[in-house]
């Protein structure tokens, strides 16, 4: 995306991108526990396809051009302790998915940055049903103590800058979960980065 987007959720605004960081009416009233959110694309007809190919259509492909998008957005926030890492899914997910569509774009960019890649640094211990259909207030909920560091990876964190990924962001719960599990585990700061950002209509 190009153009003025919130500075929280990478939301599209109208206005002038020279504004300096502002923040959309949904981060204004929702406490994001990350500094800095991006999104390379708005969830539309294309991006959606796109989305749903990687996700459920063994379209692995998709994720080497992804990754250049989101560098594109996400660079200025790049430190040299970065370490990125996908938003987890719960093993059981993983098993009948065969792969973690959010850690092919982690891969992908973390490439792009040369940053370091850790595809475990966070576990998804509770079998949270899907987000879809859910209110956002229901969407939190159903995240709620979903998401912790992983044990052996607790060092990957302690006083570093974690840059989480995911392909889309809604309401924003799944990467709360992920970003407080990176706070608990002493992270210095979260940034967040999605392939693709929902815009509610109303």
């Amino acid at each position: 995306m190009t153009g003025l987007a919130c500075d929280k959720c990478g939301a599209p605004l109208l206005g002038n991108p020279d504004e300096g960081a502002i923040l959309c009416d949904d981060c204004l009233t929702i406490a994001r526990p990350w500094s800095h959110g991006r999104a390379a694309l708005v969830y539309g007809d294309v991006a959606r396809q796109m989305v749903l190919a990687l996700k459920h259509g063994d379209r692995h492909d998709i994720a080497t051009p992804a990754g250049r998008w989101l560098a594109n957005a996400v660079t200025p926030l790049i430190r040299v302790d970065t370490v990125v890492a996908p938003v987890p899914l719960h093993r059981w997910r993983l098993f009948r998915r065969r792969y973690n569509q959010s850690a092919l774009l982690s891969s992908a960019l973390a490439r792009e940055l040369d940053r370091l890649h850790c595809p475990d640094l966070l576990m998804r211990h509770k079998m949270t049903t899907s987000q879809n259909g859910r209110t956002r207030a229901g969407r939190f909920d159903n995240m709620r103590n979903a998401i912790a560091a992983h044990p052996k990876r607790r060092s990957l964190i302690e006083g570093r800058h974690i840059l989480l990924v995911d392909d889309v962001m809604t309401s924003g719960a799944t990467l709360a979960a992920a970003a407080e599990a990176c706070f608990e585990a002493g992270a210095d700061d979260v940034d967040v980065v999605v392939m693709s950002r929902v815009i509610r209509d109303d």
